[in-house]
């Protein structure tokens, strides 16, 4: 899990200088817009599956796929003129979704849990979750390397969010998993709970500025 979610810092990145270029920029643009278009198509197989098999665990995966848009979405609002805002606010705002998303994936669990729900199997929503499990990795690396270079703290908190996707497309993949074969719901309930830490911590570390290596 640390592989997948820590920023850290490097000193050859934090002695060189980490302005933004127009080349630099444009690497951000486009990653952004790559995570847009694949968390449009995550999120809404996502809860169509959840809807589908009643599933509480797919539920919070989309509800993550969801927060990520959000979060893509501010990163890009960086460089339109219109509604430009500053790398730390953005910075701020991707911190709160991180706790957003925290709440939303501890409610979810705890709600399974109480209600002992019997979500249905979904081959749907284990094909979009191993999906994620393999492309969200890589992203969330490019991510890192691309806010490291041009100080951008907003991708570097978003870059949290895709790793974590890979993290929660993990443990949902595993639940459904189990519960097709085995008939166990409670499992990715339980799974879901170790994800809030993570969420936690690296939601301070962006309201805070600490998200990006090279800052």
């Amino acid at each position: 899990m640390a592989q997948f979610v820590q920023i850290g810092s490097s000193p050859a990145a934090s002695t060189s200088s980490c302005e933004g270029s127009p080349r630099s920029s444009g690497g951000v643009i486009g990653l952004q817009v790559i995570t847009l278009a694949w968390m449009l198509v995550e999120c809404s197989v996502s809860l169509y599956s959840a809807r589908k098999a009643s599933s509480p665990a797919l539920l919070a995966f989309g509800s993550d796929s969801f927060v990520e848009l959000l979060s893509a979405a501010v990163v890009l609002l960086q460089f339109i003129p219109k509604y430009a805002i500053s790398k730390t606010r953005a910075a701020r705002v991707a911190g709160i979704l991180l706790f957003v998303l925290a709440a939303v994936v501890g409610i979810t669990a705890a709600a399974s849990l109480v209600l002992k729900l019997q979500p249905e199997t979904s081959l749907s929503g284990m094909l979009i979750t191993a999906i994620a499990l393999i492309a969200m990795p890589v992203l969330a690396a490019r991510k890192r390397a691309v806010a490291r270079r041009t100080n951008n703290r907003a991708l570097a908190a978003d870059a949290v969010q895709s790793a974590t996707c890979a993290y929660l497309a993990a443990i949902t993949l595993a639940g459904l998993g189990i519960n097709a074969v085995f008939h166990l719901p409670w499992v990715d309930s339980i799974a879901a709970f170790g994800a809030i830490p993570v969420l936690v911590a690296e939601g301070r570390r962006a309201l805070k500025g600490e998200s990006c290596g090279c800052c």
